[in-house]
């Protein structure tokens, strides 16, 4: 435990990531922490009940993916998005990136359309459908030039279920955990690369994953 405040931890994770941080940050990550843990008692929306956890197994870990994502306007599709995971965080701290947050849940959409409100978010969309129903050139209009996931699929299903969302030369991103080289070894012929880093504020290391297509 690190018997720090909440937004002490924030900035201090912030820090760990070479992220600047900022106040208007901070505050974005409380407000979100405050509606999450607010709606979680109806809603379960997520497994995790205490401020730290939350912080660093939520927000920082979906912060990770920014250290291989490419700088500049791109477009990211948050497959099977939860509660926001990884899609909110990125946003926050990269807002020009258009975002769309896919997740079939209806409960699970409607806390994402209030989060979005409630942060005043610009270029982002909720799309309530599996992804295996989303076509380009109806719920999305072009394909995106990546689509990121957390804990929800396998590598091999990842890839099956959302290269079809990404344009040619985009990139499918995961974040996995020591289980990770089981799961690339039931996979032929894919161009991968594998980024290990340190979970801030803990002993965790996590393995990003980046899928060529």
């Amino acid at each position: 435990m690190h018997n720090k405040k909440p937004d002490e931890l924030i900035h201090e994770g912030l820090k760990e990531l070479g992220l600047p941080p900022l106040n208007v940050y901070v505050h974005a990550f409380m407000t979100y922490l405050t509606e999450l843990k607010k709606w979680n008692k109806a809603y379960n929306l997520t497994g995790l009940k205490n401020d730290e956890d939350i912080i660093i197994k939520h927000f920082l870990d979906s912060l990770l993916y920014l250290k291989v994502m490419p700088d500049g306007e791109i477009k990211v599709a948050d497959v099977g998005s939860g509660a926001g995971f990884p899609g909110i965080p990125i946003k926050i701290i990269r807002p020009e990136t258009g975002m769309y947050l896919i997740e079939s849940s209806g409960k699970k959409s409607a806390f994402l359309r209030h989060i979005i409100r409630e942060l005043e978010l610009k270029k982002i969309e909720v799309i309530e459908k599996r992804i295996e129903e989303i076509k380009v050139n109806q719920e999305l209009s072009l394909p995106v030039d990546i689509a990121v996931t957390r804990a929800l699929f396998s590598i091999k299903d990842f890839i099956k279920k959302a290269s079809h969302i990404v344009k040619q030369g985009g990139i499918l991103i995961l974040n996995k955990g020591p289980k990770v080289k089981e799961e690339l070894k039931i996979i032929k012929d894919i161009k991968y690369e594998i980024v290990t880093v340190n979970l801030p504020l803990s002993d965790i290391k996590r393995n990003i994953v980046i899928v060529n297509l």
